[in-house]
């Protein structure tokens, strides 16, 4: 799933989750949760998601020290 597939389901579910509905339609498919929290860990899920792809890789920095003799 690309970074503009999960901002666009992530737009989906805050619009729903403001408006007080608890149906989401994106790509022709329906879902309809059960509760307010089961769509709050749906946003949940995907922020993580986008944080994960927009995040840089890591960089490990060894020190290196020459001594002389």
């Amino acid at each position: 799933m690309t970074l503009d597939d999960l901002k666009s389901r992530h737009a989906a579910l805050l619009g729903a989750r403001y408006s007080g509905t608890r149906s989401v339609s994106y790509d022709g498919k329906s879902v309809t949760y059960g509760s307010d929290a089961e769509l709050a860990a749906a946003v949940s899920d995907i922020e993580r998601r986008i944080a994960a792809l927009e995040k840089p890789g890591r960089r490990v920095l060894r020190p290196y020290s020459v001594k002389d003799l």
